[in-house]
């Protein structure tokens, strides 16, 4: 049922961005408005498309809102926002046709990609082309000089997986700890830095080498020696939206009743449907906001985005923000819409307010003490816990 899924929403993804790009349509007093185009590059189809769908969503329903009200202002001039997106499938061969196919069209702003492969894959050609990207992987190696064009648009795994495991040793009297991953450079590179964080904390490490293929559909030979030496949390490390409730139902079949965790967003509406009661308890990273500190402005998005899409993803409540960020920032610099060098040197001192948080939270680039440079969106650490059909939030954090 999830694969169906999975593809049933990858092929209507097609049907509503073009339902999307009607909505983004121009009305005539808009005509005079230029175009500013932003891209993206990343999964939308396969185990792993609710990572890229949310982007891609998120992005159009902003652009929508944006657009139906007068456009966005630059410098002297305002624009419409047209969103250029490409599946590149979780192949990061694709990914580089898809940042081609962005330098090709003059594109120097682009969202994606969504796992590790495809980021560091299209690193060249976004550094040889001018194009600033958005990535929503993990690898410190795309943030750290001497590359400067990536900018994380997440909280990684490095940063919420310590918080995750602080917060559960303390409150849940967690001791023992396993981990379990896809055999594939994205989730095993998690799973490395989840093993390094959990030793950090001082936790007992009892399963760590534990693969299986990302194709797999019955986990129980893979978890069953792992469910034997009772961990009080088992991780799934970099697990993909549409394996996530399978390992969680098989875990549970064989009778583990410790916790469950990811560092990867999930989607809530696949978990209901792939492991029903299994997932409650469930631990995964959400989207960075929560119903206690969601603007007006951000309410105003869910419902646009359901609007449009007939659904909502919670994980889109990160997603809004490499769009914003993007924007705000050639607000700032109205320059840098085709000279990413005035982008790179705005963001060490760009600040803008945030339009979905409550109070005075502002924008600002971070990343300093993971990358040694201001290379990731601010935004804040939300770790759900999933619940009868919905995630609810366990607590909040922040990186800097």
């Amino acid at each position: 049922m999830i694969n169906r899924r999975s593809t049933l929403k990858s092929m209507a993804l097609g049907a509503v961005s073009a339902l999307a790009i009607a909505a983004v349509g121009i009305s005539s007093a808009q005509a005079e408005n230029k175009e500013l185009k932003i891209g993206f590059v990343g999964v939308t189809s396969g185990p792993a498309a609710a990572w890229g769908t949310s982007n891609v969503r998120s992005m159009q329903a902003r652009a929508a809102w944006l657009n139906e009200t007068g456009g966005v202002k630059i410098g002297n001039d305002t624009y419409n926002i047209n969103i250029v997106t490409f599946d590149d499938q979780k192949d990061p061969k694709r990914a580089i046709a898809g940042m081609e196919k962005m330098a090709q069209e003059g594109i120097h702003y682009v969202v994606g990609p969504n796992v590790d492969d495809g980021a560091a894959a299209v690193r060249p050609v976004a550094e040889a082309n001018g194009i600033i990207y958005f990535p929503y992987a993990f690898p410190k190696a795309l943030y750290q000089k001497p590359a400067s064009n990536a900018v994380l648009g997440m909280i990684a795994n490095y940063q919420s997986g310590p918080a995750i495991y602080k917060y559960l040793k303390e409150n849940k009297g967690v001791k023992k700890i396993a981990f379990v991953a896809a055999n594939e450079s994205d989730p095993l590179s998690q799973r490395d830095s989840g093993v390094e964080a959990a030793k950090a904390l001082g936790l007992e490490i009892v399963a760590q080498n534990d693969t299986y293929q990302n194709d797999t559909r019955d986990f129980t030979p893979v978890l069953t020696p792992i469910v034997a030496l009772k961990p009080d949390l088992l991780v799934l490390s970099g697990v993909a939206p549409a394996n996530a409730p399978l390992l969680i139902r098989a875990a549970r079949e064989l009778g583990y009743e410790g916790l469950i965790s990811t560092e990867t967003a999930q989607d809530a509406k696949v978990l209901e449907e792939g492991a029903g009661e299994y997932a409650n308890g469930f631990i995964s990273v959400g989207g960075a906001s929560t119903p206690e500190i969601a603007s007006d402005q951000m309410k105003e998005f869910v419902t646009r985005y359901t609007k449009m899409f007939g659904e909502y993803n919670d994980e889109s409540n990160t997603k809004v923000y490499a769009l914003e960020y993007i924007l705000d920032t050639l607000k700032a610099d109205p320059a840098a819409i085709n000279d990413v060098a005035e982008f790179k040197k705005t963001m060490d001192t760009f600040a803008a307010p945030n339009p979905f948080l409550k109070g005075d939270a502002k924008l600002s680039y971070v990343g300093a003490t993971s990358f040694g440079q201001k290379r990731q969106l601010s935004v804040p650490m939300v770790v759900n816990e999933y619940k009868d059909g919905a995630f609810q939030t366990l607590f909040v954090g922040s990186v800097d």
